[in-house]
């Protein structure tokens, strides 16, 4: 029985604490995405403007966020029965949004991003190959005019 009210005890707070957590992160990221969204980010090779750049740089940013109590609970239910695991889908979805924000952040005084490219990569697996964290690494050219 003491088993059983650890447990809840546990879920509970991994989701009362990990959804605090989740919705203040976004609220930075939203924050930080207003202030930087003048800086064009392109997936193509070739830059947008048309005038000569003085400068190029490689500009990264990656994150490593950890997955929850919460959503390791949640993600296995959804194991059971099949279907999408959308406790994942936000921690990818954040944890994106964070690495494109720190590599934009990298590119200070830059006139655009081009060719950005993202790397995904699961770490911390246990020996039931559940996930403990995932790294996003955010990368591109930075032009300067």
């Amino acid at each position: 029985m003491g088993n059983l009210i650890t447990f809840l005890v546990l879920l509970v707070l991994g989701y009362v604490i990990g959804g605090y957590l989740e919705r203040r992160h976004y609220a930075s990221i939203r924050q930080r995405e207003g202030e930087i969204v003048s800086l064009p980010s392109i997936m193509l090779k070739k830059p947008i403007s048309s005038n000569e750049p003085s400068n190029y740089k490689l500009v990264t940013g990656n994150v490593v966020i950890s997955v929850d109590y919460f959503k390791k609970f949640m993600a296995s239910l959804v194991n059971l029965f099949g279907g999408s695991i959308e406790a994942y889908e936000t921690l990818l979805d954040r944890a994106r949004r964070e690495a494109i924000l720190r590599m934009k952040e990298d590119a200070k005084g830059a006139s655009e991003i081009v060719n950005i490219r993202l790397e995904t990569s699961s770490i911390s697996t246990n020996s039931q190959n559940s996930i403990g964290a995932i790294e996003i690494m955010a990368y591109g050219t930075a032009i300067y005019l």
